[in-house]
């Protein structure tokens, strides 16, 4: 599977787009084939080594995806090949493929497109945060 990879630090500039084996999941994981990601700000402060939380390197960067559950471990539950869902993970959107514990993923709505779904927890929840509460909007306001 093809991957757009972090190995070093720096802008994008410095990712590579490289053929990495297929993933696995772990007994509590789920393997994603990733059909739309999202593209947010940790994304560019995680390649950057300016994020909370950094994976080892290489790392495939994008924060939240969508596609089509491929692969299951053995302890997941409730989750089916073949689901639709969107992940939220830090990292590992940037690929065919994702890597994601159970406990990340939501399932998209059946009149939801990847593309969209891709940028609705990440993206949608931070608007929504920011308006409620940090700009404290209010009822009868317009944005």
């Amino acid at each position: 599977m093809r991957a757009v990879l972090c190995k070093e630090y720096g802008m994008p500039n410095k990712l590579s787009i490289e053929d990495i084996p297929s993933l696995k999941p772990d007994k509590d994981q789920v393997v994603l084939s990733v059909k739309a990601s999202g593209v947010n700000f940790p994304d560019t402060l995680i390649i950057q080594g300016k994020y909370q939380f950094q994976p080892n390197f290489p790392f495939s960067p994008g924060g939240e995806a969508a596609g089509i559950v491929k692969e299951i471990g053995e302890n997941v539950t409730g989750i089916s090949i073949g689901d639709r869902v969107i992940a939220l993970d830090g990292w590992g959107g940037f690929a065919e493929e994702m890597v994601v514990g159970a406990d990340r993923i939501v399932p998209i709505p059946d009149d939801m497109d990847f593309v969209a779904a891709a940028g609705f927890l990440l993206t949608y929840g931070t608007s929504y945060h920011a308006l409620k509460d940090r700009a404290k909007i209010q009822p009868g306001e317009t944005l």
